[in-house]
């Protein structure tokens, strides 16, 4: 038996030495505060409860049968529904014609935008008012077009079949209304609902300041089980009393309850904006609203769009329940006003402000160890500018970069689009040129030749120079994350992970390099959070990060979000170097190579400009003295 090391050279290195810098005690006491957030969240979790029954009840008259053969009917006559083409007029005329008996005025809505794909084209939202005893407005909406690949029966034939037999139910062919509705309901059959919700787009800034509650019909008549789409394109969804009334009406029809995305897809959603149905609009101008369907996150392809293909027994289950939902919202939809953030977990939610207290209180182990561990660093006189530096030449070729992408977006190199959600129906790695993907890695390249003799290790590097090196890229992290707090605190998932995994880096710098390697991938698992919820649920596979850039190019993404996804891969960036090595601070004027001629030109035109500057300063200072 081979004997035992002497116990000197067991013994765990020092609190607070080179070897261990990051206190552990320190992290585990301050996660003892986060227990306060989750108790608070704990007793926050209620059941909502849904509005009140409506008296007098309406009785529920859909016929299936005559939306089936709606559905159908139009999928027959007019396949090719794609805005701005024959077939589009075609079935705003189908339309008008099947509410025209019943005494149902139509009125068109008409107006231009550019639509992702296709360009600019002329569209018109059918809008059909009932008047109410309130000027309050009820909204229904579904989508007339198609993207042009299939006949469109199901999407969505099935959702104007269930919008035309809702509005009938008002109507009355001798022109006096069968029924005087409480509020003032309005059928909106919209334009371009396939191409970023275009439509729905125009109808909110038309209604806006009178819609009280709105909700969409898309895909009624998919296999799948009913289910709910709660996301908007901000931060909010609608109020839980509306939507537990939807999930009750579907429960009375359908004899279960709707399906909704996980309670983890629902807080993405929350971080990160996104969806492809109409009520995305209405929720982003405070409009409480929803999507009824029956389909799954990603639109049904033409193949499987027939009218045979159709369930019938589904497009009955979600018509009635879509009936009863108009009814409970008429007779109460004041006791459920605007929008909310909440997550459901089952039939019960976590209210918004109780997940945000969460996720900040999760950020204060990493704030609290960073700031000690700059502390530490001062005490031991540790630079860190060097360190500093190192990292802006890191974060200067992002913005580099960045700057390159954005230019050829502005310059038309890549797919030109509106920044709305876009469509799924075309691959989106298909849709990049190329020529210009070269180019971008080619500048890319110069970015990098330039910025890499600050950054490669020309000697050896020393303990001190890679904790200074870890500090600094850990109060870029800081920053990053207070900027993130500022924009939307739900984002904070997609960034605790790299916060606490990368926290302990300077802990296992003297670990093998597999250790140190499992723990930088675990400040990878964010991204990887967001990159999965596209993947899997609008099943994009590979073609997601191509699809995320096309959401960049066209501005979807918002400026704050790149900016901060900048200056996260850089501090990445400055972590990755020091987990296998690489890592080397920013040289002082004796290490740096000399000036090339290029460099040198540069810097030689700079500074006569700061000397031109200054002498017309002080001449200006002369005359004014």
């Amino acid at each position: 038996m081979a004997a035992l090391p002497p116990r000197s050279s067991r013994r765990r290195p020092r609190r607070g030495s080179l070897e261990r810098p990051v206190s552990g005690r320190l992290y585990r006491g301050t996660w003892l505060l986060v227990g306060i957030p989750l108790l608070a969240a704990a007793f926050s979790v209620h059941k909502p409860n849904p509005l009140p029954t409506p008296q007098p009840a309406l009785p529920a008259a859909f016929d299936t049968f005559g939306a089936v053969a709606l559905a159908s009917d139009l999928a027959r006559l007019y396949p090719d529904r794609v805005p701005g083409t024959v077939g589009a007029a075609g079935a705003a005329q189908w339309v008008r014609d099947q509410l025209a008996p019943y005494g149902l005025h139509v009125s068109p809505d008409r107006f231009s935008a550019e639509l992702p794909g296709i360009g600019k084209r002329a569209l018109v939202n059918q809008v059909v008012t009932v008047p109410g005893r309130s000027p309050d407005e009820i909204a229904v909406l579904a989508h007339r077009d198609d993207d042009g690949t299939g006949p469109g029966a199901n999407n969505n034939g099935s959702g104007i079949a269930a919008l035309i037999q809702l509005a009938r139910s008002y109507g009355s062919a001798a022109g006096a209304r069968a029924v005087t509705p409480q509020h003032t309901l309005v059928f909106v059959a919209t334009d371009g609902g396939a191409f970023g919700s275009a439509g729905a787009r125009h109808f909110t800034k038309t209604h806006a300041g009178n819609v009280v509650a709105a909700f969409s019909l898309d895909s009624l008549a998919s296999h799948g089980p009913p289910r709910i789409v709660l996301a908007g394109e901000e931060p909010r969804i609608a109020s839980a009393p509306f939507v537990e009334t939807a999930s009750q009406r579907v429960l009375e029809q359908a004899g279960r309850r709707p399906a909704r995305a996980s309670a983890l897809w629902q807080l993405v959603d929350l971080a990160f904006p996104f969806t492809l149905d109409e009520q995305g609009p209405l929720l982003a101008r405070g409009i409480p609203a929803l999507t009824l369907t029956s389909g799954a996150e990603r639109p049904p392809s033409a193949f499987t769009d027939s009218p045979q293909q159709m369930d019938r027994v589904r497009l009955g289950e979600l018509g009635r329940a879509t009936q009863q939902l108009l009814l409970w919202l008429d007779a109460g939809a004041e006791l459920a006003p605007g929008t909310a953030r909440y997550v459901y977990f089952g039939p019960r939610i976590l209210p918004g402000w109780a997940i945000e207290l969460v996720l900040l209180a999760a950020l204060l182990p990493f704030l609290v160890c960073a700031v000690d561990l700059f502390a530490r660093c001062r005490r031991r006189h540790i630079r860190l500018l060097p360190a500093l530096r190192s990292y802006r030449s890191r974060l200067g070729f992002w913005i580099w970069t960045t700057l390159v992408f954005v230019l050829f977006a502005l310059i038309g190199i890549w797919p030109g689009a509106p920044s709305v959600p876009l469509p799924l129906a075309a691959s989106p790695a298909t849709n990049w040129p190329v020529l210009g993907l070269l180019a971008l890695a080619a500048l890319s390249l110069v970015g990098w030749l330039v910025a890499r003799p600050r950054l490669a290790p020309t000697r050896p590097v020393t303990a001190t120079e890679e904790l200074a090196g870890a500090t600094a890229a850990l109060l870029a992290l800081a920053i990053v994350a207070l900027l993130v707090v500022a924009t939307n605190p739900f984002a904070l998932i997609f960034l605790l992970p790299s916060l606490h995994a990368w926290l302990w880096l300077a802990n296992v710098r003297s670990h093998p390099v597999w250790t140190r390697l499992a723990v930088l991938s675990a400040g990878f698992l964010g991204p990887l959070l967001l990159l999965s919820s596209l993947a899997l649920r609008y099943h994009l596979g590979l073609d997601t990060p191509w699809y995320l850039g096309e959401l960049a190019a066209a501005g979807y993404v918002k400026l704050s979000a790149v900016v901060i996804a900048v200056g996260w891969l850089a501090a990445a960036g400055q972590m990755s170097a020091l987990t296998v090595r690489r890592y080397a601070p920013y040289p002082d004027a004796r290490e740096r190579a000399p000036r090339g001629p290029l460099r040198e030109a540069v810097r030689r035109s700079v500074l006569t400009v700061r000397a031109a500057r200054k002498q017309h300063t002080r001449e200006r200072r002369a005359i004014q003295g």
